[in-house]
């Protein structure tokens, strides 16, 4: 295997651009139909409901807490070792998460959703991965591309959650089930990931700048926040609606219907959205992106008719898609080589640190705010301003000083 700093060649990112698009695919599936079961399970078991979707929140807290590790262990050991530990933290998450609702144990629940923050984290870095290997000029189009590879997953998970939420006697074990083979089978995809172990760290070897001058680089701060914003909101707004759909008397199968729709959406535009930043420049599809945030909260606050649910998370999944890409690419442009282990782990503890106390608020904004779903579903929605705001007047910021050389 060659040194990261060999030329790069296309042909090999191409080919790991197909082997990640398939994991994206099979691997990602598993993270829909948690996302769309797992509050539904912990409204069925928690004691309190201000706390049903705590599982929701401990698969993202569990990937804040391995991201940085994980982040290191690829820097050290390359990227299919990360990849096998991410899949195989996503099984045992499954294992647990299974037996505790055989047992009605709601902190095991918690327990194996943390575990489950290992997949999700190793999924991350799927984006970066893609770029490892591509020229300056393919890599937004790498990047898009695996992110286009959850067109599948969109399909393929909430398709299980309806053929395994009731196939046992206990409520969503089926689907627990589902995904420790998920792991265990998609795992196999990484065998064929060709991508260099980063150079080891001796004489003449560059580290770089520190976590803390990274974070002064006014392009990756923005980048951070950008994405930040991004993924926050939209985990905000997913992780109630699965809540908020069955609490305005429809079924499980329309809120799966509903999270389809919107991670169809997260995923779709990424055939286009690496040629849009190649075209109008990376800053403007990041705009664009928090724009469509903003109407999708628009959206969901005209209304709890099932196509307003519709509308406001394919919105939703649009706006994620353009700002996260977005922030992604500009991260990646921003960095050298010896910087991408601090860098990624950095900005994914950051992004995912965000998420967890978004997913941590969806609940408690949800089925705490005002006494019916439709006021709890009205908070979620406002509560989305604000970091509008921030992550807006961060990129006008950006785009005012001076070209960094």
């Amino acid at each position: 295997m060659t040194d990261i700093s060999s030329p790069i060649s296309d042909a090999r990112a191409k080919r790991n651009v197909a082997v990640l698009v398939a994991a994206q695919a099979f691997l990602g599936a598993q993270m829909p139909l948690l996302f769309t079961i797992a509050g539904l399970a912990g409204q069925s078991l928690a004691t309190n409901l201000c706390f049903a979707t705590l599982p929701i929140s401990m698969i993202v807290l569990g990937s804040m807490l391995s991201a940085t590790p994980l982040s290191a262990l690829m820097q050290r050991f390359g990227r299919r070792a990360g990849f096998f530990a991410g899949a195989a933290g996503g099984a045992v998450g499954a294992l647990i998460g299974a037996y505790a609702l055989s047992i009605a144990s709601f902190p095991l629940l918690l327990l194996g959703s943390l575990f489950t923050g290992t997949y999700m984290s190793s999924q991350g870095f799927f984006r970066f991965a893609a770029a490892d290997t591509a020229s300056d000029a393919f890599r937004p189009k790498a990047i898009s591309y695996v992110m286009a590879g959850g067109l599948a997953s969109a399909i393929i998970g909430p398709q299980l959650v309806k053929i395994t939420a009731d196939s046992f006697v206990v409520p969503f074990l089926g689907a627990y089930i589902a995904v420790v083979v998920i792991n265990v089978v998609g795992a196999l995809l990484f065998l064929g990931l060709d991508i260099p172990k980063p150079a080891p760290e001796g004489t003449g070897y560059k580290r770089g700048r520190t976590r803390l001058e990274l974070l002064k680089t006014p392009r990756i701060a923005v980048a951070m926040i950008c994405a930040l914003v991004s993924y926050a909101l939209m985990n905000l707004v997913m992780t109630s609606t699965p809540l908020a759909v069955v609490g305005c008397g429809y079924t499980t199968d329309d809120s799966a219907d509903v999270v389809m729709a919107h991670v169809l959406a997260m995923f779709a535009p990424s055939f286009l959205t690496g040629h849009l930043i190649a075209r109008f420049g990376v800053e403007r599809i990041v705009a664009a992106g928090l724009v469509i945030l903003a109407a999708a909260g628009a959206v969901g606050l005209s209304g709890v008719h099932i196509n307003q649910f519709f509308g406001a998370l394919i919105l939703l999944g649009l706006g994620w898609n353009f700002g996260f890409i977005g922030a992604t690419t500009m991260l990646a442009n921003a960095h050298t080589a010896a910087e991408r282990g601090r860098v990624q782990g950095l900005n994914d503890l950051i992004v995912f640190g965000g998420v967890t106390f978004a997913s941590l608020a969806s609940g408690g904004l949800m089925n705490c705010s005002g006494g019916t779903p439709q006021a709890g579903w009205n908070a979620v929605n406002l509560a989305m301003g604000p970091f509008l705001v921030l992550a807006g007047g961060a990129l006008i910021w950006l785009s005012l000083r001076p070209k960094e050389a």
